[in-house]
């Protein structure tokens, strides 16, 4: 995979597990796909006015995960305080997103497959903010 290359080839030290980055970089991108296709999908459905409060979160949380993806991917000038913010805020936003996708997955797929995501993305920032303590 290109992240785990890339993150290999950083030529300097990196204080935390190359290994965690990769992991939470490919799962924040896979969840902000997948908010971004259950936005999209909710958009679709025939009662849309029920799902207005779905697709903000979904729209929201896509937006933190691409951001939180690419802080990780920087690691000149790193910033612990800045890292540990931005994993936190992106644990907040998995978190909502989650919560608000269940409530619509026994009805819609996508938000079944939306909420499974970011529990995913959730736990992965949860373990590298905990390699940062």
């Amino acid at each position: 995979m290109p992240v785990r290359e890339m993150i290999k080839t950083y030529p300097a030290e990196i204080n935390l597990d190359r290994e965690r980055i990769a992991d939470a970089i490919l799962a924040l991108v896979d969840c902000s796909q997948a908010c971004t296709a259950c936005a999209d999908a909710c958009l679709s459905e025939e009662r849309v006015d029920e799902l207005r409060k779905c697709i903000r979160t979904d729209l929201d949380c896509a937006d933190i995960c691409d951001a939180t993806a690419r802080v990780l991917s920087r690691h000149t000038g790193y910033d612990a305080n800045i890292t540990r913010a931005q994993l936190q805020a992106c644990i907040q936003a998995c978190t909502s997103c989650e919560e608000e996708c269940a409530k619509h997955a026994d009805m819609h797929e996508h938000c079944r497959v939306c909420a499974e995501r970011c529990r995913t993305c959730r736990q992965a920032c949860e373990n590298l903010l905990e390699a940062m303590s």
